[in-house]
């Protein structure tokens, strides 16, 4: 690792050395441009070791509730034949729009900070796809952040006061299901005394199954509180 950055500083030192004629100019902003990618791949290769890794041999909780207890009870219900035919929950996503971001975009950039402290995953900031003369809005302009979890990163739903339960009849048709959350500082990773505005978000579970039944029965075994 230390070799390459070094060499990549050097290939940096000697393309910034005055050419003699355009051709050796030419040459030279490629070396330098060849080494300054290079030395910022090597930054990535740094971070990416220096992320903690799962002991080895480490099953997440909920994947092991799954093949232990939610894919014996789908098998049963629904009569599948092969095990790649049990549905699973592929990947969660969670999607806060931010309207105000129009007018000032220090509110998009404070609605991604605390997307991540919700989600313990940085989100990506949305850009509009097209310009709208009516809300003032132009083209690829931040106007919202986006989070998508999957494998062993996930999301609890905090308590609230009065909540009567998950509607069963979010579901799309294709198996995903969505539900909205008025205000996102009910999270507690969220300070109260530090936020400036109260945003709303929106949580979509995808998952593999078919029909919406058979994702409501997969839910349903995740413990996932539905109204009755």
């Amino acid at each position: 690792m230390a070799e390459a950055k070094a060499a990549a500083e050097k290939a940096v030192k000697e393309a910034k050395v005055v050419p003699q004629s355009p051709k050796d100019a030419a040459r030279a902003e490629k070396v330098a441009a060849k080494a300054e990618k290079a030395a910022k791949a090597g930054k990535g290769e740094a971070k990416k070791t220096a992320r903690a890794r799962l002991p080895e041999g480490y099953q997440p909780r909920l994947r092991k509730y799954y093949s232990e207890v939610v894919a014996p009870k789908l098998v049963a219900e629904f009569g599948y034949k092969n095990k790649m035919q049990v549905p699973t929950i592929t990947k969660v996503v969670l999607n806060m729009g931010v309207g105000e971001g129009v007018n000032d975009r220090k509110k998009v950039e404070n609605a991604a900070a605390d997307l991540s402290l919700i989600a313990g995953q940085k989100a990506v900031v949305t850009r509009s796809r097209k310009a709208i003369a009516t809300y003032k809005l132009r083209e690829n302009q931040p106007i919202g952040a986006r989070v998508t979890l999957r494998k062993t990163q996930t999301v609890a739903l905090p308590r609230a006061r009065d909540f009567r339960g998950l509607n069963p009849k979010s579901f799309d048709g294709r198996g995903n299901f969505a539900l909205g959350i008025k205000e996102h500082i009910i999270f507690p990773e969220i300070n109260y005394d530090k936020i400036d505005q109260v945003w709303g978000l929106d949580v979509v579970v995808c998952t593999s199954a078919k029909t919406d039944d058979e994702a409501r029965a997969l839910l349903r075994a995740f413990n996932f509180p539905f109204r009755q």
